[in-house]
């Protein structure tokens, strides 16, 4: 990112920079996780089927996987004070349309526009946090309160999602951005000085090609759950995004100024981390959806009983986040990859067990410490992986890409997973109720049912979302034989990576 002077004022000014940007990463991490614990809601108040219940997420993720890149280079071109209070104007704009949307089009256009306006708000918080605050302990002590927020935000999130959707309405998962969003932007024009803008160019036909690319892939995956695989309207879609993908390539391979430099993938540890970042992603993405849809339709738990249900996870991640950052000095990335990834894969290997009959206690508490330990046991080390060794002018490319595989690896999860479980649960219900044709599960939760159709419909979801973690499982022991094999960073190297370069 450009390099400014650092703004006036000594550090109550400071204070207030950080303050706000820390708000504004929390905006950003609440929006991918708030809707999570409403999405039923959603489903009822707008009539999605299960299929395209997807989208209310998948938007969001999308549009801010594949216009990460370009975000950060639009605050490096115009800069970072303009992308931050753009983005954060747009935000607040979207989060606004979005509350008042009365149909699933207006909805998910407005989850879209959010996604887009994260793009600009992340690579432009970062770069205003750490052109802001003096390298040492200054930075990293600012880069601490960060990373903490954006740690927070996750958990948080679904904690809100569920109060808001409980004490108010699902919309609230929407306005809550609109008072903060004012506020950040009242206060952000005097907290931040603007940055000299850069000369580089937008490669705008990258970008358009890899989220078209990506999105259409997406979709196609997703009407494989209510299409054969040779229908038309999986395939066409599966094709164009394939070819739309081969032409961001093209594009990379040949332009001055590459949103996705190509040399970013020659080392082994680099592109291992970006897939298995891609894998991580998708597998949380089943988590939090499958069992957000579990809890709520199959155990009966209210909207707010579900947000606190998944603090066990963020108690997991919590405390194996904080041994990663020390343990890695002394043991590298790849041992605390591995072993992260196996502790995750063992959770979802527990919540392929799933039944009707199961019970938080029992049968989801285990699972959701493991899930969180796990991921946080990898987060850190994935991070330095994927910066330690490249060249200082693109390691923020380096470390974008790996937030922008999470976006995506979360939309491909999804979409993939989502299929598979849909699938699985329709078989089911043709099993237990031959006359029925296997229908739409989900859909068939929203009104009174006779007890034995509740009880078949329970069965086949639970079934559904138990084959759904069992293929998300194999995926991260996929992600441990990755890590086995091409993670080659030593302790020492990881001990001398800078830790601004890695949040």
């Amino acid at each position: 990112m450009s390099a400014r002077e650092a703004p006036p004022g000594g550090s109550a000014h400071k204070s207030l920079a950080l303050t706000l940007i820390a708000v504004a990463q929390m905006m950003v991490v609440l929006d991918v996780s708030i809707v999570n614990v409403a999405l039923p809601s959603i489903q009822q108040a707008l009539d999605f089927s299960a299929t395209n219940l997807e989208w209310v997420v998948n938007a969001y993720a999308l549009a801010f996987g594949g216009l990460l890149l370009l975000g950060g280079r639009i605050a490096d071109k115009f800069g970072q004070r303009k992308a931050f209070i753009g983005g954060i104007g747009l935000l607040t704009a979207a989060s606004l349309f979005g509350g008042l949307a009365n149909s699933q089009e207006l909805l998910l256009a407005a989850r879209a526009l959010q996604g887009v306006a994260a793009a600009l708000v992340a690579p432009a918080a970062l770069a205003l946090l750490t052109s802001t605050f003096a390298p040492g302990a200054e930075r990293n002590k600012a880069m601490g309160v960060y990373g903490a927020v954006a740690g927070l935000g996750g958990a948080l999130g679904n904690v809100l999602g569920g109060v808001f959707t409980d004490a108010l309405s699902w919309r609230w998962v929407l306005f809550v951005n609109v008072p903060i969003g004012l506020l950040v932007l009242l206060a952000a024009p005097t907290a931040f000085r603007e940055s000299t803008p850069s000369r580089g160019r937008l490669d705008l036909p990258g970008a358009i090609s890899v989220t078209g690319g990506t999105s259409l892939l997406v979709y196609g995956l997703m009407n494989a759950a209510s299409h054969d695989w040779s229908d038309t309207a999986t395939v066409l879609p599966i094709v164009g995004g394939a070819a739309l993908l081969v032409v961001f390539l093209i594009i990379e391979a040949r332009t001055s100024s590459p949103l996705m430099p190509l040399r970013i993938w020659a080392s082994p540890a680099r592109s291992g981390s970006y897939v298995i970042m891609l894998t991580i992603g998708a597998a949380l993405m089943a988590l939090f959806y499958f069992l957000t849809l579990f809890i709520q339709i199959v155990l009966g738990f209210s909207p707010m009983r579900t947000g606190f249900a998944f603090l066990a996870f963020a108690v997991g991640a919590a405390v194996t986040a904080t041994l990663s950052s020390a343990l890695i000095a002394r043991t590298g990335p790849r041992a605390l990859l591995a072993v992260g990834t196996l502790v995750f894969a063992a959770g979802l290997f527990w919540l392929s067990a799933l039944g009707s009959d199961s019970s938080y206690a029992a049968d989801l508490l285990g699972p959701l410490v493991l899930g969180g330990a796990g991921t946080g046991l990898c987060f850190v080390p994935l991070a330095l992986a994927a910066v330690a060794g490249v060249r200082d002018e693109e390691a923020g490319v380096a470390s974008a890409l790996l937030n922008a595989g999470q976006q995506v690896g979360a939309a491909l999860g999804l979409a993939v997973l989502g299929t598979i479980a849909a699938n699985a649960t329709e078989e089911r219900m043709k099993e237990l109720m031959p006359g029925s044709g296997g229908g739409d599960a989900h859909g068939a939760t929203g009104g009174a049912m006779p007890p034995q159709v509740q009880e078949a419909v329970h069965d086949a979801l639970s079934h559904g979302y138990g084959v759904g973690f069992l293929v998300a499982g194999c995926v991260l022991v996929a992600a441990f034989l990755i890590a086995l094999f091409t993670i080659r960073v030593s302790a020492e190297d990881a001990a001398r990576t800078d830790v601004a370069a890695v949040v």
